[in-house]
């Protein structure tokens, strides 16, 4: 452990540091209460300064996070380590898991009360956010309120090959909202909101063609339909559609947790995780490959779903504050896969080291609804 000092302040630091404070010369500080914000370059571009852009939905659900925290008295590494320590996290869990599960409610009954105009459900968020299990218990609390659902994958509209957009390398750009037919997205829930049956499309992804192999879906009266997809806040993605007939979420995995006073955890690093384990483990994806896509995901996320939060009925918070102790022992072996040669080895070890302030927690404690088991395995709910 290293410790850095600066003018008479005194800290560790868990990550590279500048070598002297006259490097950073673009930042600006914001007064935002009760605290401030630090605006800093684009990592791309880091002499082109952020335009803030407040939101203050985001903010509300970072505190009220941060004030369950500390509620339950766990707000660092440290803390959460101590419960480890005691044998007391078979609690911590069930209370982290039951605190997701009022919010899919308290969702739930904000629907039900909107039952009369929404026909469809668009739940949209960055990559490894959890937004297949929430759609799966969304459903169930909306089954509560005397709401039955359908879902459509939006996979199946994707555009054929030779139609899809290409990024700066020439590879499909399956980010990009023209990888996905729109109009014809539309024609279909128009048509599913009156009650008129559709013929489903399937998108087979080793052709990379679009067919139809005879599915059909109607929406009986009373029940809706849940899509789930990064371009669900899109204006641009559902235009044929009254806003009275959708209700729209966002999620994302926020983590309130830090590594200790002056150092939080990223909630990049989390999503970053969550991925590394579910490609390795179900979609035979190296460590290395899914590090070396990691930064056209995030420029998509930047381009296709981050502007659009604001746009929102809800936003859901799916980190759970226990879950990098459960992923260390899944994780550590597969990053140490990542060679010295390969490029990706320092993020690899920047990965490894962060991990070693966490003690391990079983995977059997963890529920088996719980979000974390998209990514980890054995879910009670079918992908």
């Amino acid at each position: 452990m290293v410790l850095y000092t600066c003018d008479g302040f005194a800290d560790l630091a868990h990550g590279p540091l500048a070598p002297a404070t006259g490097v950073l010369g673009k930042f600006d500080i914001i007064h935002y209460p009760p605290g401030l914000v630090l605006q800093l370059p684009e990592q791309e571009q880091p002499r082109r300064m952020r335009k803030f852009r407040d939101q203050p939905q985001m903010f509300r659900i970072f505190q009220q996070h941060k004030h369950w925290g500390r509620m339950v008295g766990v707000h660092n590494v440290g803390m959460l380590n101590a419960i480890i320590a005691r044998g007391e996290m078979g609690n911590f869990i069930r209370i982290a898991e039951s605190f997701h599960e009022k919010r899919i409610a308290e969702l739930a009954d904000l629907i039900a009360a909107r039952r009369r105009k929404v026909k469809i459900i668009l739940i949209s968020g960055p990559s490894s956010a959890g937004k297949t299990t929430l759609a799966k218990r969304l459903a169930v609390q909306l089954q509560v309120n005397g709401i039955k659902t359908s879902t459509i994958s939006l996979d199946n509209y994707y555009v054929d090959d030779p139609d899809t957009p290409r990024d700066e390398a020439g590879q499909p750009d399956y980010e990009h909202i023209n990888a996905v037919d729109v109009p014809l997205f539309n024609r279909n829930m128009l048509a599913l909101i009156k009650g008129r049956p559709i013929d489903l499309p399937y998108f087979n992804f080793n052709t990379k063609r679009r067919e139809f192999r005879g599915e059909k879906m109607q929406l009986p009266p009373g029940q809706m339909l849940i899509v789930e997809g990064i371009h669900g806040l899109n204006p641009r993605f559902s235009p044929m559609i009254a806003n009275a007939n959708k209700f729209r979420i966002y999620i994302s995995a926020l983590t309130q947790l830090n590594l200790d006073a002056n150092n939080r955890i990223s909630t990049t690093d989390n999503r970053l995780m969550r991925r590394i384990v579910r490609d390795y483990r179900y979609r035979g994806n190296a460590p290395g490959a899914t590090l070396r896509m990691w930064p056209s995901v995030r420029r998509g996320e930047k381009t296709w779903i981050f502007p659009f939060q604001t746009h929102a009925d809800f936003v859901f918070n799916s980190a759970l504050d226990y879950e990098l102790a459960v992923l260390k022992p899944m994780l550590t072996p597969i990053l140490t896969e990542i060679k010295p040669s390969q490029p990706e080895y320092a993020e690899a070890r920047r990965m490894q080291a962060f991990l070693d302030y966490f003690l391990e927690v079983p995977i059997s404690d963890v529920p088996t609804t719980s979000i974390l088991r998209e990514y980890i395995g054995a879910s009670s709910f079918k992908y």
